[in-house]
């Protein structure tokens, strides 16, 4: 079972950047997919961005693309999370996830290891 642990998180003035690392251990190989998902208090979670381990290929959610990208780095088993032109409506928990290598899928229930989260303010 692969366990994930995220870094990178903080607190950035608007307009500003923060990357996200996501870092996987523990699993046989690093053949899943990666989603990321960000929630609020009181809210359901939201998937915002995942890559496919099959194929590489990605998918944003429409209030982060343009301004997150997503990448792998397999010889380190992370993924990383590119922010820029953040925004206030940014900031909640960051959470990242692992799941079948193939598919791109931004629902929760895709995903079978989930990090501990990592909180990420946006504010002047």
């Amino acid at each position: 079972q692969v366990q994930l642990v995220e870094s990178g998180g903080g607190l950035v003035q608007p307009g500003g950047s923060l990357t996200l690392s996501c870092v996987a251990t523990g699993g046989t190989s690093n053949d899943y997919s990666i989603g990321w998902f960000r929630q609020t208090p009181g809210k359901e979670r939201e998937g915002i961005a995942c890559i496919s381990s099959h194929d590489g290929a990605t998918y944003y959610a429409p209030s982060v693309r343009g301004r997150f990208t997503l990448s792998r780095d397999y010889a380190e088993n992370t993924a990383r999370l590119q922010m820029d032109g953040l925004k206030p409506e940014d900031t909640a928990a960051y959470f990242c996830a692992a799941g079948p290598p193939r598919g791109l899928s931004l629902r929760t229930h895709f995903y079978t290891a989930w990090g501990q989260g990592i909180q990420v303010s946006v504010s002047s």
